[in-house]
Order: C-alpha cells, then sequence, then structure tokens
C-alpha cells in the first residue's frame, strides 16, 4: 500500500542538523499518524505522498518546509498567575496552549517574579533539517479515526 491522503502511515525517524547532529528520532516508538492532517512538516508530508511501504528516504528540508522560520511575536509575556501550577513554572517547562485559536507548543524562556517569558517558536525553527524516514506500515484509516483525526492504538484510546 501506497502513502495516501487519510492513510495511517507508521514510521521510524531521525531529523538531523546540517552537521549530522541528531535532534530527535523515534527510537523505540515508531511514530503513526494519519497523512495529509498536517501531523509531520509539510515537505516531509508531500515527499512521502505515494512512497511504498517499507521505503525509506532521505530528504533535506529548508526551514520554510520544516518548522517554519522564527517569529518574533510568538515570544509573550504572560503572568506566572496563568499557569495552573505556578510553583511548577520555570525555563526550559514546554507546555501547550491555544491562543488566537492556535494550538501551539510553549517553551518556558524566563521566569522572573510574576513575569514569565514564553517562547511558542518550534525549537527547530529557522533550521534546515534532514529527515530520515522509513515507513513501516500504511493502512486504511478507520472511520472513528478520520472523524477524530488521529491513531487510535490497539485497545488504547487518548485524548
Amino acid at each position: 500500500m501506497t502513502v495516501e491522503e487519510n492513510k495511517v502511515v507508521t514510521i521510524d525517524y531521525a531529523i538531523k542538523e546540517n552537521d549530522g547532529t541528531l535532534l530527535e528520532d523515534s527510537a523505540d516508538e515508531p511514530l503513526s499518524y494519519i497523512h495529509g492532517t498536517g501531523v509531520l512538516a509539510p515537505g516531509l508530508e508531500k515527499a512521502m505522498q505515494g512512497a511504498e511501504n517499507g521505503k525509506t528516504l532521505s530528504v533535506e528540508l529548508a526551514p520554510e518546509e520544516a518548522f517554519g522560520s522564527r517569529k518574533d511575536e510568538l515570544v509573550l509575556e504572560v503572568s506566572r498567575e496563568d499557569f495552573e501550577d505556578p510553583q511548577q513554572v520555570k525555563p526550559g517547562l514546554v507546555f501547550h496552549a491555544e491562543l488566537d485559536d492556535e494550538m501551539r507548543y510553549y517553551t518556558v524562556i524566563s521566569v522572573e517574579d510574576d513575569a514569565v517569558v514564553i517562547d511558542g517558536n518550534h525549537p527547530f525553527a529557522d533550521k534546515t533539517l534532514t529527515f530520515e524516514v522509513t515507513i513501516r506500515e500504511v493502512r486504511e484509516a478507520s472511520a472513528e479515526e478520520l472523524d477524530h483525526g488521529h491513531v487510535h492504538e490497539e485497545g488504547h484510546h487518548h485524548h
């Protein structure tokens, strides 16, 4: 089966910088996603379109095709009181929040008294990256998976 829109695709992946430094990989846990739902970097999804199960590909992507360019407006100052657990807020904390109807991950940059500076840029923004991907499985998505927009693991259902 080939990788197409609305198919569930399971991959092993590694993301590397130009000098070969490994930034992230799937290690022991392959990633399963519904193709065409914007889970992967846009250029990677494009490169995988039509690929056969079992294929390995290596794709170099410019920032626009990977995790985008840094946007200064995504660096914000918020109040420590805005957090559910203000005592846990410290630099390096990663959390997700919805601002302006867009769900994104934020990283806490600094904390000073009540002022918390957060950055909504992807940690790999502005980087040209190489994605190494092996396609482990391609299958039809269930109606429920398509309805929910994500993969349901055997016997598990997380939201």
